[in-house]
């Protein structure tokens, strides 16, 4: 896995989890390579962790999300999985440690960029679905793993962004038989924005990371709540509500007249954090 480059810094000390800074980028490694990145419950109190830390953390703009070694995440782990079936009450309290990760993954105001590189498998598929953006290697396979072991196919918010993302005929095939998708299928039906080879895969998760960096940090965060909002919004008035207000919130807060100061004066833009 390539490391990040440029200004960077371990933060946090986590057990399951390796946190690098690079300016206002941040990136979240699953570091459990072992068990290809499978989340476990200390994994998933330490995601529950780190997103609801973002929620107020106006230093860090975009996170970037990857897996150590040789899969992004083989989903939940199969060791640690006794609670779910020892009666409705401790069943649901270890349900909810897991789905609360993706809750948290979409509250942030920070974008999410997801590498996948290799499995994204079960709940690794679900957090691949929560990020904002998704790049992918020709090495990545993804399905609804917990449909292969007695489960539903709707965990962890895939019934949610999977037919919002690929359609209800596609998701409902994946959904209701557990088969793999590669990345060439995943980009011909947008689940992937690009597929790049293993070597590049850092690299244009940074250049994404940098290209959002120009837009206002306002604007950004906004951006991101705007596009949570229209995916459940139930009409065009609502989501155009949403959207006058953050236009004129990023306005008013002076960042309007610098990007078009900048666009006539030909530089980049300057935006002092709000």
């Amino acid at each position: 896995m390539a490391p990040a480059q440029g200004d960077s810094a371990t933060v946090d000390v986590y057990q399951t989890l390796q946190i690098e800074r690079e300016g206002a980028i941040e990136w979240l490694t699953l570091n459990r390579p072992e068990r290809l990145n499978a989340l476990s419950r200390q994994m998933c109190d330490e995601l529950q962790a780190y997103f609801g830390r973002l929620y107020t953390d106006h230093d860090v703009r975009v996170v970037i999300l990857r897996g150590a070694g040789r899969g992004f995440c083989a989903g939940f782990d199969l060791k640690d999985t006794a609670d779910f079936s020892t009666g409705p009450a401790d069943g649901m309290r270890a349900q909810r440690r897991v789905s609360e990760v993706i809750l948290r993954m979409r509250r942030c105001p920070q974008p999410i960029i997801a590498l996948i590189d290799g499995p994204a498998s079960g709940g690794g598929f679900a957090l691949a679905l929560a990020s904002d953006v998704r790049y992918a290697t020709p090495k990545a396979r993804m399905n609804v793993a917990m449909a292969k072991v007695g489960l539903t196919g709707c965990d962890m918010g895939i019934s949610y962004f999977l037919p919002k993302t690929v359609g209800v005929s596609v998701a409902a095939e994946l959904m209701m038989s557990g088969r793999f998708i590669n990345a060439e299928r995943g980009l011909s039906l947008g689940l992937i924005s690009e597929v790049v080879e293993p070597e590049d895969l850092a690299a244009t998760g940074r250049q994404l990371a940098q290209d959002m960096l120009s837009l206002s940090p306002l604007g950004l965060r906004l951006t991101k709540e705007g596009l949570n909002v229209a995916l459940s919004a139930g009409s065009l008035e609502q989501a155009i509500a949403l959207e006058d207000r953050g236009q004129i919130l990023c306005a008013s807060a002076g960042y309007f007249d610098e990007g078009i100061t900048a666009f006539i004066e030909k530089r980049d833009p300057v935006y002092t954090e709000d």
